[in-house]
């Protein structure tokens, strides 16, 4: 029995070599050389083992267990009917389209209409056909009809279907009915027996097989709305299979990075710590000293620091990470502080050398843009250990890059690198640490082979706690909960587009009060597919808008000596109004600046605007953050610029972004690429979260094997993923 879709391909010629069904798989010596569409689509899928066909749940489900007398459809109604096709033909209507006429055994006519379709619809529904077909009612002057509905050919006594029928996430090239017989297999094939001993799981939930059997096949009693808010029992199996999975494999990473050594990094009484401390125009925070503790205390192990340093924007973590570095540079080792953008990265720079070389520290700098000689005297700072501290972009992960005792890496907005370079961190970590001799020497623990150095991550977006608690398992988290005093507040102010004179109007004023000014838009130059207003556009309007007052244009496609003049006399008060893309988002520091105005606010992420209003508040003015939108706005858009509008706290923006985005998107997947939670929801599932938290530790402990079981079912080779 076939099925046809409108969508449908024609079989490609391998597959038509492999066999005439294509859901048939040819044996082994009929299998062409080359693969087919469908088998190409599913690779590029990720469906590549029987666990991952088994694994591809539907989307949603067809009801194709009853047939419903067209006499009784109403317009609209999605159904299953069946009758004789009495009519087949092609017409021409303005296009060129399939025309069957259905005839049901009380008599009633349906008409389906093709605006796509291949020679094989036509055979298939040739009159005298008995054919079974499904999709949405609709009832116009020309009676009932079915635009592309899904059709079979059947014999009179063809039964129906035990079960809903399934619609799985699919592409164009991988036909429904190739992909349910492929699961269909796999089904029969897969691992599923069980691995978890029955008096662990939480009681109420069936055993794996069992419950992919009932989601891929559910009998027509299934309550559809239990399977479509995946609150089924069979679900809540799969989301605490995929919650263990995760959480053994990071509690295991964390258990063994404690087998590996790392230089015990104590700062000496007296030392480059303390008068650092002393050194410093302002007194820490209570919450800045708090983690500068925990830090240190890590620090002095002898196992690798693994730890998160989140904090709001402007919440201090630059010289949380300094007092780190100071600490791993007085115990006689080096520190590499990497950030993702050479803006970000020079920020930090000038903050260090300004708090650090008076002490008598060398900070080397190395990006993509220091060339040459300049750079061959970096890299040989680096490589002899005269500069102890090296500050740069992912420039200091290459391979020409040596250090002579890295102790410590702390990497600045970490997950806005991409999973590669994360990766390729972790592998110059192990390299620099088996290069370097473990032998005596101040810090080195007792013992064996290479030194890992210890890893200080640090965010300026606050991850809520339940999504810390899964993708961050296998690290210590510190939090920065409290802002330095005399920040000002900010307020934020929502325009629409229509208003934009009138904010150019305040702008003047402020300009004119001697303050300075932010102004973001999304791109660089006009764009045909976008209808957005361009920096290079928006920078000569507001230069003729303000005679007389220096207007600025950053972006990211100028040459490093270019944005560095611009942001000297931004920061140098000189130039009064700066017009950027997202450049700006992290790193910029100038007090003076107190109004940022953000253009298409509407089409920027929640969390990206946080960082952006971030920019202004710093000094002792009151500030302003304005967001201009252009409507129509979406419900995602108006969600953001009233969560923008209501709250300046960074943990209840982060929170407010994961209800609207869901944590994959929040994560980025841990800014991978790579889906690591595809069914649990963290905030509906919480209470398998815990369950499985809870048990990760003692599977490690008395059932090692049902452990490693368990994370190669689930997640395969994304175990790196987790690591990065």
């Amino acid at each position: 029995m076939s099925e046809a879709r409108s969508t449908v391909p024609s079989p490609s010629p391998a597959a038509k070599r492999a066999g005439a069904d294509p859901g048939e798989r040819a044996t082994a010596a009929e299998t062409p050389i080359a693969k087919s569409a469908p088998q190409k689509a599913m690779e590029k899928l990720g469906l590549t083992r029987d666990i991952d066909l088994a694994l591809h749940l539907p989307l949603r489900y067809e009801d194709e267990t009853t047939l419903t007398p067209l006499g009784q459809a109403r317009d609209g109604d999605t159904l299953q009917c069946e009758g004789e096709v009495i009519e087949s033909r092609i017409e021409l209507r303005g296009r060129r389209q399939l025309l069957v006429k259905l005839r049901d055994d009380d008599g009633a006519l349906l008409t389906l209409r093709f605006l796509h379709f291949y020679p094989s619809h036509q055979k298939t529904l040739a009159v005298g056909t008995r054919a079974r077909v499904r999709g949405e009612i609709r009832v116009g002057f020309f009676g009932r009809e079915m635009v592309h509905p899904s059709f079979r050919k059947v014999e009179a006594d063809t039964p129906l279907a035990a079960s809903l029928t399934p619609v799985y996430p699919t592409s164009a090239q991988l036909p429904q009915a190739y992909l349910r017989k492929a699961v269909a297999s796999a089904l029969r094939r897969a691992p599923l027996d069980e691995v978890l001993p029955q008096v662990l799981i939480p009681r109420g939930l069936p055993p794996l097989r069992e419950a992919l059997n009932f989601l891929h096949h559910p009998p027509p009693s299934a309550g559809l709305s239990t399977l479509e808010d995946h609150t089924h029992p069979a679900w809540q199996r799969l989301k605490f299979e995929e919650l263990l999975a995760q959480q053994l494999s990071q509690q295991r990473a964390q258990r063994e990075r404690a087998h590996l050594r790392a230089p015990m990094l104590r700062g000496a009484p007296g030392g480059l710590h303390e008068r650092l401390l002393a050194a410093l125009p302002f007194a820490l925070t209570g919450a800045q000293r708090r983690v500068a503790e925990e830090i240190a205390a890590d620090l002095a192990r002898s196992q690798p620091m693994h730890r998160l340093l989140q904090g709001d924007v402007g919440s201090g973590k630059t010289v949380v990470a300094a007092l780190a570095a100071a600490v791993a540079i007085d115990a006689g080792w080096q520190c590499a502080l990497m950030a993702p953008t050479e803006i970000l990265a020079e920020q930090h720079f000038r903050k260090l050398i300004g708090w650090l070389e008076p002490l008598g520290i060398r900070v080397a700098w190395i990006t993509g843009s220091v060339k040459g000689k300049a750079r061959q005297k970096m890299l040989d700072a680096a490589a002899s250990g005269e500069a102890t501290l090296v500050v740069g972009t992912h420039a200091v992960i290459e391979d020409k890059v040596r250090f002579h005792r890295l102790g410590l890496a702390i990497i600045d907005e970490q997950h806005r690198f991409g999973v590669a370079q994360r990766l390729a961190l972790r592998k110059k970590l192990a390299d620099e640490a088996a290069g370097a001799a473990a032998t005596a020497g101040p810090g080195v623990p007792p013992g064996s082979g290479p030194l890992e150095p210890h890893l200080l991550m640090m965010s300026a977006t606050p991850i809520p706690r339940t999504l810390a608690m899964t993708y961050f398992a296998d690290l210590d988290v510190s939090t920065i909960d409290e802002l330095p005093p005399g920040r000002s507040p900010i307020v934020t102010r929502v325009f629409a587009d229509s208003r934009r004179d009138d904010v150019i109007e305040k702008i003047a004023a402020a300009v004119d009060d001697g303050r300075q000014v932010y102004w973001v838009c999304p791109l660089i130059e006009e764009s045909e597919a976008l209808d957005l207003k361009n920096a290079t556009e928006t920078h000569a309007e507001l230069g003729a808008a303000l005679p007389g007052k220096m207007v600025g244009l950053l972006h990211g496609r100028m040459a490093p000596a270019e944005k560095a003049a611009v942001m000297s006399l931004f920061s140098g008060g000189q130039m009064q109004v700066l017009v950027a893309t997202t450049v700006i988002e992290v790193g910029v520091d100038v007090p003076n600046a107190s109004v940022m105005v953000i253009e298409h606010a509407e089409r920027f992420g929640l969390s990206q605007l946080h960082q952006l209003r971030g920019r202004v508040g710093r000094g002792s003015v009151a500030s302003v953050c304005v967001l201009i939108y252009t409507g129509p706005l979406s419900d995602t858009g108006k969600s953001r610029l009233r969560a923008m509008a209501e709250t300046t706290d960074g943990f209840e923006i982060a929170r407010r972004d994961l209800d609207i985005r869901g944590p994959g998107e929040f994560m980025g997947a841990r800014q991978s690429g790579a889906q690591l939670l595809r069914f649990a929801d963290l905030q509906e599932d919480a209470p398998l979260l815990s369950a499985a938290r809870a048990l990760a530790p003692k599977l490690l402990d008395e059932q090692p094997r049902a452990a490693r079981l368990q994370v190669e079912r689930w997640l395969g080779h994304k175990t790196e993923y987790l690591k990065a």
